[in-house]
């Protein structure tokens, strides 16, 4: 049986607070996502992935209506209570269809550093597709293929399946290595247009707050991050 890579129980919880105020999803990933989001003014969003609810927060705080869906029933529970009733929020297998949403049903649909740990990530972006308006706008980030290959070794070209330790205690974050012709060739396939890709660095407020981390995250890339579109033919 396949590993579950939802962050469940203490990994969940861990994450959430981790999320909150950390130098990698909060002063860098984050931001780039909400940069490339743009004006989601009375734009439906699906956030898939929600995780502690922090981008779901975001959107909804710019005019968005927004649909949280995530594997973890406890992410999902942090989110429900950082958002409120402002959102519907949902605990979903991102492996199954999204059988809740209509074709054609969101503006847009975000997928933050989710993407690595699914396996059947093409039906995953046919779904994407099917319930994005045409001319909807999917964005995704994924982590660097630079700095898995600086942190695992081996071979670049690796897809291998690796456990990422965070901290004692907690089990490993399970996800899939790719290469950036990988990442961005997925995306093709599936039928998006690419309309901007970034490697995300952090915003300037994180060099008060974390020097040393700010130094880092600005020599070295740890994500990417993409803005797609969906045909409107």
């Amino acid at each position: 049986m396949p590993r579950d890579t939802a962050y469940h129980g203490a990994l969940g919880d861990a994450f959430a607070a981790h999320a909150a105020t950390g130098a990698y999803n909060a002063y860098t990933d984050r931001p780039a996502m909400l940069a490339l989001a743009g004006d989601v003014a009375g734009h439906r969003v699906l956030d898939l992935g929600c995780g502690a609810g922090l981008y779901a927060a975001a959107l909804l705080d710019r005019g968005a209506t927004v649909v949280g869906v995530d594997g973890s029933a406890e992410l999902v529970a942090h989110a429900q209570t950082l958002v409120g009733d402002r959102a519907d929020l949902l605990v979903h297998d991102l492996e199954r269809p999204l059988d809740f949403a209509a074709d054609a049903s969101f503006d847009m649909v975000l997928s933050a550093l989710v993407i690595h740990h699914l396996r059947d990530r093409a039906g995953f972006l046919a779904e994407v597709r099917r319930v994005l308006k045409p001319g909807g706008r999917f964005l995704v980030s994924t982590t660097h293929p630079a700095a898995d290959w600086r942190h695992f070794g081996d071979s670049y070209f690796s897809q291998e399946w690796v456990d990422l330790h965070v901290r004692e205690g907690l089990p490993p974050i399970h996800f899939q290595r790719m290469t950036i012709e990988v990442f961005i060739g997925e995306l093709l396939a599936a039928g998006f247009a690419i309309e901007r890709l970034v490697e995300p660095r952090p915003v300037p407020e994180l060099e008060a707050v974390d020097p040393e981390a700010f130094a880092k995250l600005n020599a070295r890339p740890s994500f990417l991050a993409m803005r797609l579109r969906r045909p409107e033919a």
